[in-house]
């Protein structure tokens, strides 16, 4: 999967970015490489989903993809 980030110079010095794709995924960091490392996380958790919040029975299957 290919995600387009938009990077913006904050103004207390360092980077935050912003990825549209994802509604309200966003991070920051001091340097261009903290800000790449946060990215991926934030990434990550925006879209981790907790699947104890939907009610699946024992019928139903979980699927992972990796695009």
């Amino acid at each position: 999967m290919k995600l387009k980030v938009i990077i913006h110079p904050a103004e207390e010095g360092g980077f935050w970015a912003e990825v549209p794709a994802i509604q309200g995924c966003a991070t920051q960091g001091n340097s261009m490489e903290e800000l790449l490392t946060n990215l991926y996380e934030a990434v990550e958790a925006c879209l981790s989903v907790d699947l104890e919040v939907f009610n699946i029975s024992e019928n139903d299957k979980v699927l992972e993809l990796a695009v």
